[in-house]
């Protein structure tokens, strides 16, 4: 069974900041009901994982905390269970936000659908550089 380590966790507010900056370098794709915010690590170290990512529900889409927690949980386990199958290249490194942009609760099946289509976009954007 695969986890998430701390250290998939993006916590830094500069990483962070870094990576919704004008002229970062990110990449953006929508998926609905997620918005992913992408670039490539600068300066991965040999121990970093191949991906760091935070997760946002924006309270203006959903007002209740319950729903906020439920669909950060959902979007959590889609990821988890998604990502042994990202492959990117040895010793590259990405930084990820996925944002939810729906205005309602979505059904774990469109969540975990929509998590897939953003790690393929993300990996085939290595292929290409």
């Amino acid at each position: 069974m695969p986890r998430l380590y701390k250290s998939q966790k993006l916590c830094s507010k500069i990483a962070i900041d870094a990576l919704f900056a004008r002229g970062g370098g990110k990449q953006s794709f929508i998926a609905y009901p997620l918005r992913a915010v992408w670039r490539q690590n600068p300066a991965p170290s040999p121990s970093a994982p191949a991906l760091q990512f935070f997760i946002s529900i924006p309270k203006k889409r959903l007002r209740h905390a319950v729903d906020r927690v439920k669909m950060r949980r959902r979007v959590r386990e889609a990821l988890r269970l998604a990502l042994p199958a990202l492959n990117l290249p040895a010793g590259a490194a990405a930084q990820m936000g996925l944002v939810y942009v729906a205005d309602a609760l979505m059904p774990y099946a469109d969540i975990t659908h929509a998590v897939e289509r953003i790690l393929k976009i993300v990996a085939r954007s290595y292929e290409h550089d």
